[in-house]
């Protein structure tokens, strides 16, 4: 891929091709952030389209003085915090698992490790889609994502101390959550990070 800079200046200038190359560089971070924090795929897809979407509408407000990542993410990241707030639901259903983040799975992982690993999977999923859209935006992206406090607070348009504050929140709504619904083998986990 060309510089981002140049690409952008290529997109002002009305090339579709060089905005198709950014898609193609972002459509699976920016996917990836949609799911986690709508829980179903093919809204996530509609989200992530839209985020691209937005992105070209407006692209010639973007600061070149950030990273075009991170000004991506924190549009689809509110996009998906308006979608969340319109449903008004507390508990989303995910009927289709994510596939395990990279640092839970292995390719020895013996049958009975890898349902393990599949059930504190699932319980991970089902805690994040009970936070709220702002906690949930900084737990992906503190730890998916692993942005800095200052990157978060940059694309969620917010504080530091309110990221920090948020993510403390996170995770004791979460292991409050392991505690009750009896999900033991997270508990050190969750309260450890």
């Amino acid at each position: 891929m060309e510089n981002e800079q140049e690409l952008i200046a290529d997109i002002l200038a009305g090339d579709q091709e060089s905005f198709a190359e950014l898609v193609e560089t972002y459509q699976r971070s920016v996917y990836n952030l949609t799911y986690r924090m709508l829980g179903d795929a093919r809204e996530a897809e509609d989200a992530a389209q839209e985020a691209f979407l937005r992105a070209y509408q407006h692209l010639e407000r973007y600061d070149t003085s950030r990273p075009f990542k991170t000004w991506l993410l924190s549009i689809a990241s509110n996009y998906c915090i308006d979608r969340l707030r319109k449903r008004r639901l507390t508990w989303l259903s995910i009927d289709e698992p994510l596939p395990p983040h990279p640092a839970l799975s292995s390719n020895e992982a013996d049958p009975e490790d890898a349902v393990a690993i599949g059930e504190r999977y699932e319980a991970v999923q089902e805690m994040l889609a009970g936070l709220a859209p702002e906690y949930r935006a900084a737990v992906v992206f503190r730890y998916w994502y692993d942005m800095s406090y200052a990157e978060i607070a940059d694309a969620l348009d917010t504080t530091e101390s309110a990221i920090k504050s948020r993510l403390f929140r996170a995770r004791q709504m979460m292991a409050e959550n392991v505690r009750t619904e009896c999900h033991p083998s997270l508990v050190v986990a969750i309260e450890g990070t």
